[in-house]
C-alpha cells in the first residue's frame, strides 16, 4: 500500500516549492487509493517560528491538499490523527534514543567531542588544500571507555554515522535513475546533536520506516544525502522505500527560487487574491507534464491524471505571467456571488466602501480586467478619479474634432433624461445618438472614443457602459460638463 509523506520544518511561510512537494505526495497517494500523511520536523530547535505550525496547516487546507494522517486540523483545531504517532518529531525523542543506541552498542555510530573551533579550523585547512569540507575523523576511533568517561565528565558529544571507507552505495531514484557515490565523498553525518535532537538524516530514516512511509518524495536538495539513508537502512536491516527526487522550481535566471527573489511563499499568493485552484493547477504543472496538452485541472483531475513516471529530470522556471494567466482564467469562471465574496476583503482592506448594488455592477467591470483579486481596489479608484486632464496628440485630436461636442452636448441631454442609468440604457443612449446624428457623422470610433475620453479620460477600458452605471448618473454629467474645456466648439 502507497504511504507517502510530507514533512517540512515550522521555519516560517510555505514557500510554493514546499506545496508543490505535498500536493505531488497527496496526488500520488491518492491517485493508488493510499495515505498521504503530515509530520513535523522540528528537531532543528534554532529555527522555529512561532505560528508556523498554524500557517503550514492553513495553506494545506486553503488548498485541498489536505493529510489523511498526522497532524490535522479538527474542528478548527490542531490534532494527530493516526496510529503512527507522535507524528511531531519533538515528542519522539525516546524513540530516537532507542535506536541510536542500538547503532553506538553495533559500532556503526560513535561520539563526537570535536569543538565548533576545532572542526571550523580543521575545515578552513581543507579548503586551503583544495579539498572538499569534510569531518576528519577524529574521535572515530575513541575506546568506548574513553567516551564515556568523556560524557560522565560532562564534556559535549554529538553522535557521528560510522561510514565503511571507500564503499560504493547505490539506490534507484524515480526520476534521476540509477545513482551510486562512494563513501570518501561523504562525512560521517551527525545523527545526535550535542542538544539532544536528532538531525534531519537520522530522524528522517527511524520515522519514515516507523511510518511505514512506501515513498520518499521530496525535494532534488536531498538526493546527496540519501546514500546515508540509504546505508541507515542497510545498518537496521530495514527495507528501502522508493525515492522520487523532485527537480528544483527556478527563477527566471534559472536559479532556485528563494524569497530574495520577492513573493514566493503561498501565504504571499492568497494574500494578493490569487485563487487556491489556480496555485494548484499551475504547479502541479511546473515539473509534471500530462500525457497530452491539457492545462486546466481540477484537483480531482490532477489525482486521476498524475504519474511518477512524468515527472521531469531537469528544474522547471516559475513564470509569475503563466501563474497570472491560469488565475485570470478561473476568476472569470468565478459566479457573480463568489466573485463579489472574494473581492469584498480587498475593498474592505483599502477602506473602500460600496453597497451590494455598486458590487453587482463591479463585477462585470473587473471579471475581465484582473488577473488576482487585490488588484480590484485600484481599478475602482481609477473609475472613481474625476479630475483627470486627457493627454496625448491622438486624444487631444479626437476631443477637438467637430464631432466632440456636438456629442457632448447629446448625452448631456440624453442622460438627464434617463429614470435608469444601468448598462443597457446607457447601451440604448449611444444607438440613439448615432441613428440621430449620422449627419455629423458621429458613429463608430467618433462616437465611443470621445465619449470614453470625456467620461474616463483615457481611450481604451472595460465596457463604458459598465463603468458609467458604477459611477453613477450624477458623476457622469459632472464629468460631461467638466469635458467642454477639453473639446472644441460647436
Amino acid at each position: 500500500m502507497v504511504r507517502d509523506r510530507f514533512a517540512p520544518s515550522p521555519t516560517g511561510d510555505v514557500h510554493i516549492g514546499s506545496l508543490r512537494t505535498a500536493l505531488y505526495n497527496y496526488l500520488f497517494a491518492k491517485k493508488n487509493s493510499g495515505t498521504f500523511l503530515l509530520r513535523l520536523e522540528d528537531t532543528d530547535r534554532t529555527r522555529l517560528k512561532e505560528g508556523a505550525v498554524d500557517t503550514l496547516l492553513d495553506a494545506l487546507y486553503e488548498t485541498g491538499v489536505i493529510p489523511d494522517e498526522g497532524l490535522v486540523l479538527a474542528d478548527g483545531e490542531i490534532s494527530q490523527k493516526g496510529d503512527k504517532g507522535p507524528y511531531i518529531q519533538s515528542e519522539r525523542l525516546p524513540i530516537y534514543q532507542e535506536y541510536i543506541q542500538k547503532l553506538i552498542d553495533s559500532g556503526d555510530a560513535y561520539y563526537c567531542f570535536c569543538t565548533k573551533e576545532r572542526l571550523d579550523e580543521v575545515r578552513q585547512k581543507q579548503k586551503e588544500n583544495g579539498e572538499t569540507p569534510r569531518y576528519d575523523g577524529h574521535c572515530r576511533n575513541l575506546s568506548r571507555e574513553e567516551a564515556e568517561k568523556r560524557i560522565e565528565a560532562g564534556e559535549p558529544y554529538v553522535v557521528r554515522l560510522k561510514l565503511p571507507e571507500g564503499k560504493d552505495i547505490s539506490f534507484d531514484d524515480a526520476v534521476r535513475g540509477h545513482v551510486t557515490i562512494n563513501t570518501s565523498d561523504l562525512d560521517d553525518q551527525v545523527l545526535i546533536k550535542a542538544d539532544g535532537f536528532p538531525t534531519y538524516h537520522f530522524a528522517v530514516v527511524v520515522d519514515d520506516h516507523l511510518m511505514d512511509v512506501s515513498h520518499v518524495i521530496r525535494g532534488e536538495e536531498w538526493l546527496p544525502s540519501t546514500p546515508k539513508h540509504v546505508y541507515l537502512y542497510d545498518l537496521f536491516g530495514w527495507k528501502q522505500p522508493t525515492y522520487v527526487h523532485l527537480p528544483n522550481i527556478l527563477n527566471k535566471d534559472h536559479k532556485k527560487l528563494s524569497k530574495r527573489q520577492g513573493d514566493v511563499s503561498v501565504a504571499d499568493f492568497i494574500k494578493k487574491g490569487y485563487l487556491p485552484e489556480a496555485l494548484i493547477n499551475y504547479l502541479a504543472l511546473l515539473g509534471w507534464s500530462p500525457k497530452d496538452d491539457q492545462e486546466i485541472f481540477s484537483l480531482e483531475e490532477l489525482v486521476n491524471a498524475f504519474d511518477l513516471e512524468r515527472l521531469n529530470n531537469s528544474g522547471a522556471v516559475f513564470d509569475p505571467e503563466k501563474l497570472n494567466w491560469f488565475n485570470a482564467h478561473y476568476i472569470k469562471a468565478l459566479g457573480n456571488e463568489e466573485m463579489k465574496a472574494q473581492m469584498k476583503p480587498f475593498l474592505s482592506q483599502a477602506e473602500i466602501s460600496l453597497t451590494e448594488e455598486e458590487l453587482d455592477k463591479l463585477v462585470p467591470i473587473v471579471r475581465e480586467r484582473i488577473e488576482y483579486f487585490s488588484q480590484v481596489p485600484e481599478i475602482v479608484e481609477e473609475m472613481r478619479v474625476s479630475d483627470f486632464t486627457p493627454e496625448g496628440e491622438e486624444v487631444k485630436e479626437i476631443l477637438t474634432a467637430p464631432q466632440t461636442p456636438i456629442l457632448r452636448k447629446a448625452l448631456i441631454e440624453k442622460f438627464s433624461a434617463l429614470d435608469s442609468f444601468e448598462p443597457s440604457d446607457i447601451q440604448g443612449v449611444f444607438k440613439e445618438i448615432q441613428k440621430e446624428h449620422k449627419k455629423d457623422k458621429i458613429r463608430g470610433k467618433m462616437l465611443y472614443m470621445p465619449a470614453r475620453i470625456m467620461l474616463t479620460g483615457v481611450m481604451h477600458g472595460p465596457d463604458l457602459g459598465a463603468i458609467l452605471s458604477f459611477i453613477g448618473k450624477d458623476e457622469a454629467l459632472r464629468r460631461l460638463e467638466r469635458a467642454e474645456a477639453f473639446t472644441g466648439t460647436d
